[in-house]
């Protein structure tokens, strides 16, 4: 017993070191795989706008501004330049999809990342980190994940650039992240029990370290996406500035917890289509696995994350203003309709009709990333005899980010080097 107890505990000790050392060879990958940044990059002009073709105008009702009557239509050419702003843990790869499939409905120019699926993340947005950058190219889309940095984002997009993002709750956001992120966050490894999230939330200041790495994933980091300080207190009048700022960039900013009322309002916004919409829940996690958080916690999950609640209340009020201008009556049909058209797209695309187990999808390329430790990412299978007329559609809305982006010619090497750690370290 005493000899199979210790062949266990070196079996352990191999695995931990192991792991240590490929962890911290993919960390020094990451680390010198970023571009170096230009600083004598010619500054040259980008053009107004960056559509190849005219788009096809349609009828649209306007909503109720300074010009136009609620509910009287007219004539609008769909926007195809296009800045996402895709914020973590927002149902951010869901509205991705969209915006691939917009893409390459309209033969559009997308700026990537080069070797990764984001732009050097954490690291501050730089336009030499997009794949085969030269000044004055026109781009119409951005999307991937970055950390924002509105100057050298106005480098790269045309001016007519529509910019939008979303936000969610920060109080789910953080137990989200915590759950996706926390392996990686090596403060979080010393954190007693089974329950991190509320050992974490009993003393946070305990526990965190503004210069730990990876810290910012931890606290506030709506706000740190958005390249802002994610360690300032409420008071500081920074929150406020840099509040100010987002919202001088963004003309729309949407809430996960009312997404197809945020889709609406996109396709009001950019003169797009209800087809346009048509989505699958993306990267959702298994409910066993998300903490529910009681009242309390909650509570000190909003006074931890307090820089990002006020972020969320301030744009939870421009929300409901444009919903006010849409029409609450005419907001309810246009969901209705979303809700109607996707469950017609679930019933011909997904087998079951409904996301299962990371473990029971049957297709590779089927299967979503995975955070280090478990598979708690759900994900689809394609119905079997799809009519051709659908099958394009269904694989497209099907398709994880990280199979889109390469099916798009996005080289992800170190995303994929760094997914085979990760496997191995969760085998």
């Amino acid at each position: 017993m005493v000899v199979k107890q210790g062949r266990q505990w070196r079996s352990m000790c191999k695995g931990l070191v192991l792991g240590t050392l490929l962890t911290s060879c993919m960390v020094l990958v990451y680390c010198l795989s970023a571009p170096q940044v230009h600083f004598n990059l010619p500054e040259v002009p980008v053009p107004y706008s960056c559509a190849h073709r005219p788009a096809q105008a349609h009828a649209t009702p306007f909503t109720n501004d300074s010009q136009h009557a609620a509910g009287q239509t007219g004539l609008c050419t769909p926007k195809v330049d296009v800045m996402f702003m895709k914020t973590h843990k927002t149902a951010s790869s869901t509205l991705l999809n969209i915006l691939f499939r917009f893409g390459e409905k309209h033969r559009l120019k997308f700026a990537f990342p080069d070797s990764r699926n984001d732009f050097f993340y954490p690291s501050p947005f730089q336009r030499s980190q997009v794949k085969d950058y030269r000044p004055g190219m026109c781009f119409n889309i951005i999307c991937n994940h970055m950390r924002f940095n509105a100057p050298e984002v106005a480098k790269v997009l045309p001016t007519d650039t529509s910019y939008i993002t979303v936000l969610r709750d920060p109080a789910e956001l953080f137990e989200s992240s915590f759950h996706y992120f926390g392996r990686l966050v090596p403060m979080t490894w010393k954190i007693p029990g089974k329950d991190k999230v509320r050992e974490f939330l009993r003393d946070p200041h305990h526990y965190f370290d503004p210069d730990g790495f990876n810290s910012f994933y931890l606290k506030n980091l709506l706000f740190f996406d958005f390249g802002q300080d994610n360690t300032l207190e409420l008071g500081d009048p920074r929150v406020e500035e840099g509040i100010r700022a987002i919202a001088g960039c963004f003309q729309l900013v949407m809430l996960v917890e009312h997404f197809e009322e945020s889709l609406i309002l996109l396709m009001d916004a950019l003169c797009w289509e209800m087809d346009d919409l048509l989505f699958f829940k993306l990267n959702a996690r298994k409910g066993s696995t998300v903490s529910k958080l009681t009242p309390d916690l909650r509570a000190k999950a909003l006074e931890w994350n307090a820089v990002d609640w006020r972020l969320y209340q301030h744009f939870n009020a421009t929300f409901w203003r444009k919903v006010e201008a849409y029409g609450h009556q005419r907001m309810a049909d246009d969901v209705a309709e979303l809700r109607r058209r996707n469950a017609e797209m679930a019933a011909v695309c997904i087998e079951g009709g409904h996301a299962v187990d990371a473990d029971s999808i049957q297709e590779t390329v089927m299967q979503p990333w995975q955070p280090i430790g478990e598979k708690s990412i759900m994900g689809y299978n394609l119905k079997k005899n799809v009519d051709k007329a659908h099958l394009k559609l269904c694989r497209k809305m099907l398709t994880p980010e990280l199979q889109y982006l390469t099916e798009l010619g996005v080289n992800l090497w170190i995303t994929k080097l760094w997914g085979h750690v990760r496997d191995m370290i969760n085998w």
